[in-house]
């Protein structure tokens, strides 16, 4: 069973598809995959995709430092 740090790791290579069906597997079934894991994947998700879109708008004040906060507490989270 893969741990929090794991999904962390890898889930770059798990939403671009680039994990040996083993270990994806493996981070589908992570325990914690619903709750904190799969947040944290969404949001990335969402990142990508607008990071990638054409257009071009303004992130609201304060949004960087509550992301990395955020960021932060999980990696401290997942190091449990």
């Amino acid at each position: 069973m893969v741990s929090c740090k794991t999904v962390l790791r890898e889930l770059s290579n798990y939403i671009d598809g680039d994990l040996e069906p083993g270990l994806r597997a493996e981070i589908e079934k992570h325990p914690r995959w619903h709750r904190r894991c799969s947040v944290l994947a969404d949001s990335t998700r969402k990142m990508l995709y607008i990071v990638g879109d054409e257009h071009v708008f303004e992130i609201p004040e304060g949004y960087s430092e509550r992301l990395h906060h955020f960021l932060e507490q999980e990696m401290g989270r997942a190091e449990m």
